[in-house]
């Protein structure tokens, strides 16, 4: 499943990211291009998006994303895959409250990606998503909360594995507001998974076997994996800029650490909100 947001931009609602903040009425179109590096290699993502904005509480959003992998493997060698992921559609709400603000997402994909490139579960996956924040002066402390029957990738980090399996997942942390058009964001992370839970490398292709493995991390050893809750629990913390240097722009550079997978990722995202982009070139204000 995909999980987007740069702010203004991304069109669903991620377990790490909130909602997306309702500014325009009518069709927003965007575009968004972001990857994610570690010591499995790069996973890199374009995502096509649209959304509808009814009024300043609610809209609905629909996309899809085109990944490419290039993940290595001392055994395998080095995996390139590319190839379109799960088609996504959304539908969000958001309040805001100087007590509390609130906002909430659902989003479910059809499994339109190649599962044996781990692209994709091979099932409908859902994601619900719930975030609450209180403003501080520059601070905006948060909690995010959510259950789903797959991993998601999150703002900075697009995860080198795809999972099928029930789980809920939890963030807290804050949003400090450098300026109009620059943020920091710092938070950390827990996934907790129950049942029986299913993994799909990028990393090993389907029919071969890879090495390492160390830190519970399967996807370096094995295509598919299936086994208890462990196999996808995770925790630990993440850090990001976000910088907006024209109306239209967002840019984001981050890094996550998983604890329980003992990983190191830098990710990059970048963020075209074409229906502004077109209103800006033709003159036309909104």
């Amino acid at each position: 499943m995909t999980v987007l947001i740069l702010t203004g931009a991304r069109t669903a609602a991620g377990q790490s990211s909130g909602v997306l903040a309702v500014e325009e009425r009518g069709f927003v179109f965007n575009e968004t291009f972001e990857g994610s590096a570690n010591a499995d290699g790069e996973v890199m993502m374009l995502t096509s998006s649209a959304r509808y904005v009814f009024n300043r509480h609610f809209s609905v959003a629909i996309g899809m994303p085109f990944y490419f992998d290039r993940l290595s493997s001392s055994t395998t060698g080095t995996t390139s895959n590319s190839g379109v992921g799960n088609f996504f559609a959304a539908v969000s709400g958001k309040w805001k409250n100087p007590t509390l603000g609130y906002a909430t997402s659902l989003m479910g994909s059809a499994p339109t990606g190649d599962s044996k490139k781990g692209l994709s579960t091979g099932h409908g996956t859902f994601d619900w998503n719930n975030r609450f924040d209180h403003e501080f002066g520059i601070f905006t402390p948060f909690a995010d909360a959510g259950v789903a029957n797959a991993l998601t990738d999150t703002r900075f980090f697009l995860r080198p594995f795809t999972s099928y399996g029930d789980l809920a997942h939890f963030e807290a942390g804050t949003d400090l507001d450098l300026s109009h058009s620059f943020s920091l964001t710092v938070s950390a992370y827990d996934i907790a998974p129950w049942g029986n839970q299913t993994i799909f490398s990028r990393v090993v292709s389907a029919g071969k076997t890879g090495s390492g493995g160390s830190h519970g991390r399967v996807f370096e050893t094995n295509h598919e994996t299936t086994g208890g809750a462990s196999l996808d629990r995770d925790n630990g913390f993440t850090a990001g800029v976000t910088a907006s240097p024209l109306p239209y722009l967002d840019c984001e550079l981050g890094y996550t650490r998983s604890v329980r997978f003992a990983l190191n990722t830098v990710s990059f995202g970048v963020g075209l909100n074409l229906s502004k982009l077109f209103r800006e070139r033709s003159g036309i204000s909104k």
